[in-house]
């Protein structure tokens, strides 16, 4: 349908473009009503091109750099909820835009399929989300230094706030190598753990209690605390920890908006695309926040450097640096004699094309109005000896 119509736009936009029209055009659009829509996208398409030799790289830099400068140094809390704070700012700049792969603080936001983004149940929800060990559900943990056991209690009301009960306890304790596990017949919130080994002492009933304390119980590993909050008509659950594999796992779990702040494991879970589109969202939830303002074509240009390979780069002398052809652009950027010593050793030459090595040599950088220019092969003249 309108096939004929298409191929006349071929030549003034991108395929992409066109097959996105295509892909999201009425049924019943007429021919007419078509060519105006395509007529507005060419018109608007043309505004957004970058001229040939603009320093798109500079301008986002400047772009980005000159509000970094205003932000604050500052860590989120939310209020209620021990330790869950989220490092905002430019710290949290920083780290996005270094690619690090252990951040400080790691979150997730949980989105939730039908019944449960309405609040029904999401207390329980919730809590079946976070990771519970042995020592989130004590109430009592004894050490009986005459018989060297280990007396252990367990609070009841948080076993049922949690959904566990004790036989699952009783399963998890008893994994636990070279210990027996004996249940109270008088109280069933009791549990008593010996050690099978022989010649035990004092010292490895307290390295064996340390260790019990934190068996893993329920939830997911990795998500230390979570918070439902309600974002406009629906409940989320925000979370302390990542572990983005798992939770998509889940049967209550909204998989395509649930994200996390975790670049590298959006990247293993999701791919590069959805990686890149995570700086864009991560820097962009920074600068909303600070009260920015930021061209969303300078943020996508720096994530399209960091995701142009298999996996983020940072923009480090480990990362985007070390893969620029220039040797001198290398060398500009924190470790001069390496680059140096390494391009000297293998004879590498420098085409002096991007901006940074033609400022060091002072001379006319290729960019801007002065990009074009023209090359004249002048014809060779014979010069004959007198």
């Amino acid at each position: 349908m309108h096939d004929e119509l298409f191929k006349e736009y071929e030549g003034k936009l991108n395929p992409k473009i066109i097959e996105d029209i295509k892909s999201n055009m009425p049924e019943k659009i007429t021919k007419t009503q078509l060519k105006q829509v395509m007529d507005l996208v060419v018109e608007e398409y043309k505004k957004v091109r970058v001229q040939a030799g603009e320093s798109v790289g500079l301008i986002s830099a400047e772009s980005i750099g000159e509000p970094g400068t205003q932000m604050t140094l500052n860590t989120f809390h939310y209020a209620g909820v021990a330790e869950m704070n989220v490092t905002t700012g430019l710290p949290r700049v920083i780290e996005i835009l270094d690619g690090r792969k252990s951040i400080s603080t790691p979150m997730m936001e949980i989105y939730l399929q039908k019944p449960y983004s309405t609040g029904k149940d999401i207390k329980r929800i919730a809590l079946s989300v976070k990771e519970t060990k042995v020592k989130d559900i004590l109430s009592e943990l004894n050490i009986n230094v005459v018989d060297l056991n280990i007396e252990l209690r367990i609070n009841g009301d948080k076993l049922k706030e949690l959904g566990i009960n004790r036989a699952t306890v009783l399963k998890v304790l008893n994994k636990e190598p070279k210990t027996a596990v004996r249940q109270s017949t008088v109280d069933k919130d009791l549990f008593t753990i010996r050690s099978t080994t022989k010649d035990i002492n004092l010292n490895e009933i307290y390295k064996l209690r340390e260790k019990i304390k934190n068996i893993f119980v329920q939830g997911i590993k990795g998500i230390t605390h979570v918070l439902p909050v309600k974002r406009g008509p629906e409940f989320i659950i925000m979370t302390a920890g990542s572990n983005l594999s798992k939770v998509l796992d889940l049967e209550f779990v909204d998989a395509t908006r649930t994200i996390s702040n975790d670049l590298f494991e959006v990247a293993g879970v999701l791919g590069i695309e959805a990686a890149r589109q995570s700086i864009i969202n991560e820097l962009f939830k920074v600068v909303d926040m600070q009260g920015l303002n930021i061209d969303k074509r300078h943020v996508m240009l720096v994530a399209d450097m960091m995701c142009y390979s298999e996996a983020p780069q940072g923009i480090t002398r480990y990362g985007v640096i070390s893969e620029k052809s220039s040797i001198l652009a290398r060398a500009s950027f924190e470790t001069p004699i390496k680059y140096l010593i390494e391009a000297a050793l293998v004879g590498e030459k420098d085409k002096l094309r991007s901006v940074v090595e033609n400022v060091m040599l002072n001379q006319a950088v290729p960019v801007g109005t002065g990009l074009p220019g023209l090359a004249v092969r002048m014809a060779e003249k014979t010069v004959k000896e007198n």
